[in-house]
């Protein structure tokens, strides 16, 4: 049976130079535009939750708890995106069924009673600090790891392994294994971003795209199973759903789809001014600071900080894109594959869902909302991307 070539982005490879000839040699490679381009964005992220949150604990305080405490995770978040740069993603390969294994085992733990349920959802640790460990958000990069590992697989002549139905299966199921952990909990916004992760992996690694359509068509089946099932709560549902025909979901529902599409569209061009949305003081939208930050960026920032937020976005993902292109063999290349498909899914899920044009599914919005475990692994993620830029040479 004949199979698709991999993609065009597999067999540019730069030429080797003896250039990295000294451990050190790498970190001369490091990809500035896109470090600075996420410290960006963090900074527009701490300072929206600042706004979200001011006299939050106290009605007439301006209270930095949220602010501090995002501070944190994002020093935290660039000190695991420099580790996870300075490991030598080749030799993360070679430990990739460890870290695969590692977050299986956390998927299960946290449905026990190890685990603690947030509205409605098995998906936390509480840890005796107060910080809530989510481990769905790092399961992101061990299956991202662990499928670039299994898909980048080459042949003595350099070319990958055809992707045959057997070996499709075989990627499909480590994909499964924690998605359907993760659907337990239950969790269908995180499990969705599994399915855009496969889904670009498998693409990029040469399979045909007929099997590509029999995936994404077993993605929508199993999703619209979930939803008609018992595993959701009706709330979970009407949060899913509101967005076809807000007039049909419950009350809740609807206002706080309602209440962010006021909030975005009362920003017009300029915006109202950081500090000064009237929504956001009077704390009209539900989960403002996590979930729903963009509509804080809207009604504050208006049109232009909106567009500069996303146009920052746009960079992380062209120099994603540009260091898969660029990657010294197929594995660094479906490591960056996967994580610009978390990014771009995630963007454009949490923006379009602000927004009334997509399901509200609770996922955050990168090194913006606030959220320890999202921000820390999305730090992660771009941590890979740099190991994989700077050793393109090597």
């Amino acid at each position: 049976m004949a199979t698709a070539s991999p993609s065009p982005a597999l067999s540019r490879r730069p030429a080797l130079t003896n250039v990295d000839q000294d451990p050190g040699a790498a970190w001369r490679h490091v990809d500035w535009v896109l470090v600075l381009a996420v410290v960006a964005i963090s900074g527009i992220g701490a300072l929206m939750i600042f706004s979200a949150t001011r006299g939050r604990r106290g009605a007439d305080t301006i209270d930095p708890f949220f602010l501090e405490r995002h501070g944190l995770y994002v020093v935290i978040g660039l000190g695991i995106m420099a580790f996870a740069a300075a490991v030598d993603y080749r030799r993360l390969r070679e430990l990739a069924p460890f870290i695969y294994a590692s977050t299986l085992f956390l998927l299960f733990a946290v449905l026990t009673p190890l685990g603690s349920n947030r509205r409605g959802a098995q998906a936390w640790f509480t840890l005796p600090s107060g910080f809530q460990l989510q481990p769905s958000e790092f399961a992101k990069l061990g299956v991202i790891i662990m499928l670039a590992s299994y898909c980048g697989v080459s042949t003595s002549s350099g070319d990958l392994l055809p992707m045959g139905p057997r070996r499709i299966a075989k990627a499909i199921a480590l994909a499964a294994a924690p998605l359907a952990l993760i659907l337990l909990q239950p969790d269908l916004g995180t499990a969705l971003v599994f399915g855009a992760i496969t889904l670009a992996v498998l693409s990029v690694s040469g399979t045909q795209a007929r099997y590509l359509l029999l995936l994404a068509a077993v993605v929508v089946a199993i999703s619209a199973g979930v939803l008609k099932s018992g595993v959701l709560q009706d709330y979970q549902k009407d949060r899913l759903t509101t967005f076809l025909d807000p007039t049909k979901g419950t009350r809740d529902a609807a206002f706080n789809l309602n209440q962010s599409k006021i909030a975005i569209g009362s920003g017009g061009i300029i915006g109202k001014g950081v500090f000064e949305g009237t929504q956001t003081k009077l704390r009209f939208v539900p989960e403002q600071h996590t979930d729903f930050i963009f509509s804080v960026v809207g009604e504050e920032t208006g049109l232009l900080g909106s567009a500069l937020l996303l146009a920052l976005f746009g960079i992380v993902m062209w120099r994603t894109w540009r260091a898969a292109a660029m990657a010294n063999d197929s594995v660094g290349t479906l490591i960056c594959v996967g994580v610009l498909a978390m990014l771009c899914f995630q963007v454009f899920e949490n923006v379009g869902m602000t927004m009334g044009i997509m399901p509200i599914t609770g996922i955050t919005l990168p090194f913006v909302s606030f959220g320890g475990s999202s921000t820390i692994a999305c730090f992660g993620a771009v941590g890979l991307v740099l190991n994989v830029h700077m050793r393109r040479f090597s």
